[in-house]
């Protein structure tokens, strides 16, 4: 791992996706406001922000959530789901890059709940088979041209995970392949 005394780098190499969480313990409101606040400030293409976030507290919800998902039993215990939406148009006017801009969103999300001390996995939902995406929707009321890119787990860690062990050597690749 690299070795680099800086708050941020440390950060980013000791996120890990989390997925048990302590169901006894809530996410506060001002974590959950931080939590908003760190992803609205990704970066955007042609500073567009089209993201838009669902936070889903209620335990009702986070259960039909964690039902709903295929991959989703970790909201059974999660205090707070953030569903990560983007517009896919505006004033009629197609916005390419919305994926792009919501998954920096998500990872900045993800990158604050680690800072915080909170644990979060990202849940894909985009290109998803079954027609998720449509059944969120209308489980959400999200309007038609909004998609939705995923859904962060999170809650505080009932789980510790050791640091991801540095650059995968067959993954980095200098000047060329």
């Amino acid at each position: 791992m690299t070795k680099i005394n800086n708050i941020a780098i440390d950060n980013i190499l000791t996120r890990r996706s989390i997925r048990r969480f302590n169901v006894l313990v809530p996410v506060k409101q001002s974590d959950i406001e931080c939590l908003i606040e760190c992803a609205s400030a990704a970066p955007s293409a042609r500073n567009s922000r089209p993201c838009h976030f669902i936070a889903v507290t209620k335990r009702e919800l986070l259960d039909t959530l964690s039902k709903t998902l295929p991959h989703g039993k970790m909201l059974i215990e999660a205090t707070l789901a953030v569903v990560v939406c983007g517009e896919t148009e505006r004033d009629g006017n197609k916005l390419d890059y919305w994926e792009q801009d919501c998954a920096a969103a998500m990872e900045n999300l993800l990158l604050a709940a680690n800072a915080l001390g909170l644990g979060a996995v990202w849940l894909g939902v985009r290109h998803s088979l079954d027609n998720l995406e449509m059944k969120l929707k209308l489980m959400f009321k999200i309007p038609e041209n909004i998609a939705i890119l995923g859904i962060a787990a999170i809650g505080h860690p009932a789980e510790t995970k050791d640091p991801h062990k540095g650059i995968i050597p067959t993954s980095f690749h200098l000047n060329k392949w």
